[in-house]
């Protein structure tokens, strides 16, 4: 069974999550680890706990989301895992990072490619993956179907979507992510979002201003 611990780091307040079940083992998503306390933080977590970081996994490539992509390989020696179609996105992060005057690393190694319907696993536990562009070309999102949540990147927030106003984003396809992705799993399934609390799908159906 997997437990969740979340982090908001950066200024610009990202969501990043570590996953993880009663073997040790765990992934991180999105690490948006910016400053070294921040990569502190999340490092005394990983080894308070005693876990053994097995995946390194980005929703997508936004900046704020991979500000610690870096760290988290160079420190457990992680492939990162993307959308084929997020590679672009990622290539070009570094430079959006001077464009908003928060300079940074860029992961350098070649990245290993999720697609739709590819299933991460953690011992016993699986993630699936759903592929969700709208807001960047290649966002995905992590679903588990055994406990009920998903780990959704900024497709969809509380009573919110994510922007398509960025390079890859179109609105009408972020649209059709959320009906024909997210809309369709339970209503109890939760949703952890990229920025600010959880909610739920039931919720957003009734009550998402934007998709309804």
């Amino acid at each position: 069974m997997l437990s969740i611990e979340s982090f908001t780091f950066s200024p610009v307040q990202e969501n990043t999550y570590v996953l993880f079940n009663e073997k040790d083992a765990c992934c991180i998503i999105d690490p948006g680890c910016y400053f070294g306390n921040e990569r502190r933080t999340l490092e005394s977590f990983v080894e308070d706990h005693h876990l053994i970081p097995k995946y390194l996994l980005n929703t997508h490539c936004h900046l704020d989301h991979v500000f610690g992509n870096k760290f988290i390989h160079d420190r457990y020696d992680l492939t990162l895992h993307i959308h084929p179609k997020e590679k672009i996105v990622l290539d070009h992060a570094a430079a959006s990072g001077l464009q908003w005057n928060m300079p940074f690393e860029n992961y350098r190694g070649d990245p290993n490619y999720l697609e739709e319907g590819s299933i991460v696993r953690l011992g016993d536990d699986e993630l699936k993956v759903l592929f969700t562009p709208g807001h960047s070309p290649g966002s995905i999102c992590f679903y588990c179907q055994a406990q009920h949540f998903v780990i959704g990147g900024d497709v969809l927030f509380r009573l919110s979507i994510g922007r398509t106003d960025l390079p890859g984003g179109d609105f009408d396809t972020l649209m059709g992510s959320i009906r024909q992705k997210l809309f369709v799993l339970p209503d109890d399934t939760i949703v952890y979002p990229g920025h600010g609390e959880p909610t739920t799908i039931g919720f957003e159906k009734k009550n998402n201003p934007f998709v309804n």
